[in-house]
């Protein structure tokens, strides 16, 4: 089953700041590679990727910024996100919001104080929750993914 998710540039940027590959913030990420995310977008949010990811601070390799962006933009899908008027501790972080309510996505943050109380904003760990319940629901006796056509 795939999910789709708007992705806070926060959980981009831990994931690739990570040393650790099993951390949930880099497992988000691989859920693009292997479909079970896909990302919500609109021009504003990847605007916003990329001149979060170009940041100097961060010292990310060109390459796999590239690469992240491509997989982002390659996979996902582009929606005209619902104006709101609900009040954000960070305006920018309103578009990741709005496109999230254009389809009914689920919205994946560090900062879930950031945003108004919503089932539908989740963090990393908690995501993974979702996905991994499916995938226990949709595996066979002997630990193959059963062919749900």
């Amino acid at each position: 089953m795939s999910y789709y998710a708007v992705i806070d540039t926060n959980v981009i940027i831990s994931a690739l700041l990570s040393k650790k590959a099993d951390s949930a913030t880099v497992k988000i990420i691989n859920s693009i590679f292997t479909g079970d995310i896909i990302p919500v977008l609109h021009s504003e949010i990847i605007d916003e990727y990329k001149e979060v990811l170009h940041r100097a601070k961060f010292n990310l390799e060109p390459h796999t910024i590239f690469k992240v962006l491509s997989a982002i933009q390659n996979f996902g899908i582009e929606v005209y996100p619902i104006h709101t008027d609900e009040i954000f501790i960070d305006i920018d972080d309103r578009i990741f919001y709005e496109a999230a309510l254009a389809i009914n996505a689920y919205l994946i943050t560090d900062n879930k104080k950031h945003y108004p109380a919503s089932k539908f904003i989740l963090s990393p760990a908690e995501m993974l929750n979702i996905i991994n319940h499916d995938l226990t629901l949709n595996t066979s006796n002997n630990g193959e993914i059963q062919n749900l056509l």
